[in-house]
């Protein structure tokens, strides 16, 4: 007797059977991509407060302020407050201060900062050479200040030095005078900036791969080319950083010259800073201390930009 077909077949496997996954739908990934951007924007909505609050809004609020007299009777005064630029002496020689200060306080800590890293990366007395430098660095612009202001009056040390080698013909008041103040002041602020550029072309040479240097001496190249053609262009990405922070910083200066002269004498050593809180707090005129200030702004935003753009740029190409 024949067996059924259906009697042949094998015994299926005992067991519960696995329950089949059903493939997410699309409400479901849109429902994780909104959850995932509430999180995101919850983790990001305390900076961007901040940053809306104490530096966005003042801002804004500086920029319509700088339209606005500061009289009653006509309230809405247009580009009065920035035609100042062109009328105000004071505002005249503010500019003119402004810029040597750009340019003293991104040459000097530059050159000098390059200059001692690579005579201090190696040495013996290196340790203690680079400690003397970078020091001034962790005092604050005021107590620069001070320490120069006793080198810098009329009895201050650098005259008395001077009149003890029988040289009394130099010995002057250093800052009393214009441009020689801002150009002694430019030197302080430079004693104290070097510290930091040292510091950045320090880690700058020491990351150079010593092959390359290796390779230049086995060409034939002298330690002059060496710097030129092999050390120098290496520390491009260190130098636009010392620059770029030494810009910023000499556009904004104005702890070490308020602390020294507080702007005098006669108003003869302010920069745009220091134009601005005088303008703001001691003559009491808001409006043109806003206009100074958004000028200010403008010049440093427009100034990185400009120099960052094309540093950039010659390093892609």
């Amino acid at each position: 007797m024949s067996t059924p077909a259906t009697d042949r077949r094998p015994p299926t496997a005992a067991g519960p059977t696995a329950p089949r996954r059903t493939p997410p739908t699309s409400r479901t990934h849109r429902w994780v991509a909104v959850r995932e951007r509430v999180a995101a924007a919850g983790f990001m909505a305390p900076a961007v407060l901040l940053v809306t609050l104490f530096l966005l809004a003042p801002f804004v609020w500086t920029i319509h302020r700088g339209f606005f007299s500061d009289t009653r009777t006509s309230p809405f005064s247009w580009f009065d407050n920035y035609a100042l630029f062109a009328s105000d002496p004071a505002l005249a020689r503010s500019i003119q201060n402004t810029l040597m200060w750009v340019v003293g306080t991104v040459a000097l800590p530059f050159v000098l900062g390059l200059a001692i890293a690579c005579m201090t990366n190696a040495g013996r007395f290196s340790r203690l050479a680079r400690l003397c430098v970078v020091l001034p660095y962790a005092l604050s612009g005021s107590a620069v200040a001070v320490v120069w202001n006793f080198m810098l009056t009329t009895d201050g040390a650098v005259n008395q030095v001077l009149t003890g080698l029988g040289l009394d013909s130099l010995a002057q008041g250093w800052l009393l005078t214009w441009p020689g103040n801002t150009v002694v002041m430019i030197l302080a602020n430079a004693w104290q900036a070097t510290g930091v550029a040292v510091i950045l072309f320090l880690v700058g040479l020491q990351s150079i791969p010593p092959e390359t240097l290796e390779a230049g001496a086995l060409d034939g190249a002298d330690g002059r080319q060496q710097f030129w053609h092999i050390v120098l262009p290496q520390l491009r990405p260190v130098s636009i950083i010392v620059i770029g922070m030494s810009l910023v910083n000499g556009l904004k200066s104005f702890d070490l010259i308020w602390v020294l002269t507080q702007g005098g004498p006669g108003r003869a050593t302010e920069t745009l800073a220091v134009s601005m809180y005088n303008e703001t707090f001691l003559e009491l005129r808001p409006g043109a201390g806003a206009a100074i200030a958004v000028v200010l702004t403008v010049i440093v935003l427009a100034a990185s930009w400009l120099y960052l753009r094309r540093q950039l740029d010659v390093k892609g190409d």
